[in-house]
């Protein structure tokens, strides 16, 4: 074929443009330098297609979803495989969180995990079992060396379930950086999720700033948008004078059975620079209670709406962000109008923008006026001391300065044993715990090794007596006081009573509770000998399958249930097998 030097170029333009279009809709590792194998792992099950009930990095109480949650069919019991060759590093158990988990470690420097499983694979769960009996715990958490459990991919290393802390039967996976423990993003490794919607943008916030520091008193008003299938535009120029931030919500759904998830990234633009990027490619667990700096922390304790900030505060940890210019904090006092765009985009790459207009009056800019009362610095360490508490702020608490806000209250009727303290207001989060010291009032000997501080709802806090002081390390604001706990867990029988014939059934049943500390540990004994027994929190239940121990014939059991603070109760029946 014939062509001129025309028709050269424009097929070479035409080509440059479809390679260059196929590579941008192929794209997986968006805003990421980092190169990850994409064809190394396999899908940790074989239901197709996958949906998601939870994404990586997807806003929760306290934290982001540190994985993804792959849909079961509302039920449990699917094969769960090992998603590359590897050994298994890590084996845990435990009432709450991942349930029962599985760690395996990979020769090219990752760890997938597995978590919230209905059992494991025969081989594994008997090395589970053996180390429970040793260790005398249902709870455990070991590190095999890499000869103990070799695992090769595909193999099926256990079923999927509803252990632990779930909401529902789904398998939550993960993939780690070995080395540093940071959890990644597993569609970076080709773990590929059916998904050509882009994320829904519900609502655009803007925040007056003006130099101070943002809490519950920050004045913000929203600013209408429409739109939809990932072009939305504000229905009107909105006219701003000062410093401001924007924030956000927005969430994502892939194709399918898929739920409501969160945004792989959001980036603001103004007047066609970028000044603000958050994208969760990975993240360190000690870093993901940022999530309460990142988001709008008072609006959500009230609405529950998760409003995501485009502006930083000092002290965030978090590693998520670049292309900032002044933290994401705009001053608008120029007196020109101003285009902004939002860009949110999902883990596949697609896309919602969603641009608007500010015009900005004339104002020169003011300096920040610092508040009268206690300032304490986020960057250092903080103490508060009176006659009756003592509080120390370590260095990493705070996200911002604060200006701390104390205040004594009446001591509360019945199980107290000082006055209530309101430590500043719960509308502020915080990174880390702070140490509280309350004075115990007029506190008899005996009941010392009882005492511990609760907060205004009575929920523990935990604590123990120093020095005529009772020591906790609250984790969040709020008003406490001293209390004591001398009433022992309460155990309930669910299928068995005294001389009962057990045959015929693999389980005994029993709910365990408690009133104020929390439930420590609990311990069954048949005829005298230690057996395992198995706790969901979820449902309060504690039960002991049936093996090879238990014999035909009468035995005894005896349940010991044991709190916080040492309070025992015990439970004896006689049964038949």
């Amino acid at each position: 074929m014939q062509l001129n030097s025309v028709s050269t170029l424009k097929y070479l333009a035409t080509l440059l443009f479809f390679l260059l279009s196929v590579n941008q809709a192929s794209a997986q590792q968006i805003f990421s330098n980092n190169k990850y194998p994409l064809t190394y792992f396999r899908q940790p099950l074989d239901i197709t297609p996958p949906a998601l009930a939870g994404s990586f990095g997807e806003i929760r109480g306290n934290h982001f979803h540190s994985g993804i949650d792959f849909r079961t069919n509302q039920r449990e019991g699917y094969p769960v495989y090992a998603v590359a060759d590897g050994y298994v590093s890590r084996l845990r158990v435990q009432n709450s969180g991942f349930g029962q988990a599985l760690y395996i470690n990979h020769p090219n420097g990752f760890t997938s995990v597995y978590g919230h499983l209905q059992r494991f694979a025969p081989k594994i769960a008997a090395i589970v079992k053996n180390l429970e009996y040793e260790k005398k715990s249902f709870e455990i958490d070991e590190f095999p060396n890499e000869t103990l459990i070799p695992v090769r991919k595909g193999e099926v290393i256990a079923w999927s379930g509803n252990r632990g802390s779930s909401g529902g039967p789904h398998l939550h996976f993960e993939i780690r950086d070995t080395k540093t423990e940071e959890t990644i993003n597993p569609q970076f490794f080709g773990i590929d999720i059916p998904d050509n919607i882009p994320p829904v943008i519900y609502s655009l916030y803007a925040y007056k700033l003006n130099g101070k520091v943002f809490n519950e008193n920050t004045p913000k008003q929203a600013i209408p948008i429409s739109g939809s299938n990932g072009n939305y535009k504000a229905t009107a120029p909105l006219s701003l004078t000062g410093e401001f931030g924007f924030g956000v919500v927005t969430t994502d759904r892939h194709n399918g059975l898929s739920g409501t998830n969160g945004v792989y990234s959001i980036q603001l633009e103004l007047d066609g620079k970028m000044i603000y990027t958050s994208a969760l490619e990975r993240f360190a667990f000690e870093d993901s209670k940022g999530i309460n700096s990142h988001i709008d922390y008072p609006t959500f304790l009230n609405t529950k709406r998760s409003i995501q900030k485009s502006f930083v505060e000092p002290g965030n940890p978090l590693k998520i962000y670049s292309n900032l210019v002044n933290s994401g904090r705009i001053n608008f006092n120029d007196g020109q109008s101003h285009q902004l765009k939002y860009i949110i985009t999902d883990s596949k790459g697609n896309s919602s923008v969603l641009p608007f207009t500010i015009n900005a009056g004339n104002a020169p800019i003011t300096t920040t006026i610092v508040p009268s009362g206690t300032i304490y610095q986020y960057n250092k360490v903080n103490e508060f001391n009176t006659d009756e508490i003592k509080v120390i702020f370590p260095l990493g608490t705070l996200y911002s300065d604060l200006n701390f806000a104390y205040k004594k209250l009446p001591k509360p009727i019945g199980n107290s044993w000082s006055a209530m303290h309101q430590i500043h207001n719960r509308y502020t989060p915080l990174h880390t715990g702070f140490n509280l010291w309350i004075k115990a009032d007029m506190l008899p000997e005996a009941l010392r090794p009882k005492a511990l501080i609760v907060n205004a709802n009575g929920s523990s806090q935990g604590g123990s007596f120093e020095d005529g002081y009772i020591k906790a390390t609250p984790k969040n604001f709020g008003s406490f006081y001293v209390a004591v706990d001398t009433i022992a867990p309460r155990i309930v029988p669910v299928n068995i009573s005294e001389g009962k014939n057990m045959a015929g059934l693999s389980k005994i049943f029993f709910k365990i509770s408690d009133n104020l500390s929390g439930i420590k540990s609990f311990n069954g004994y048949l005829d005298g000998k230690w057996i395992l027994m198995e706790f969901d929190t979820k449902t309060a239940t504690l039960w002991h399958s049936f093996d090879e121990r238990t014999t035909p014939g009468k035995h005894n059991l005896e349940l010991v249930v044991a709190d916080m603070k040492d309070n025992v109760k015990r439970n004896s029946v006689s049964f038949f097998k």
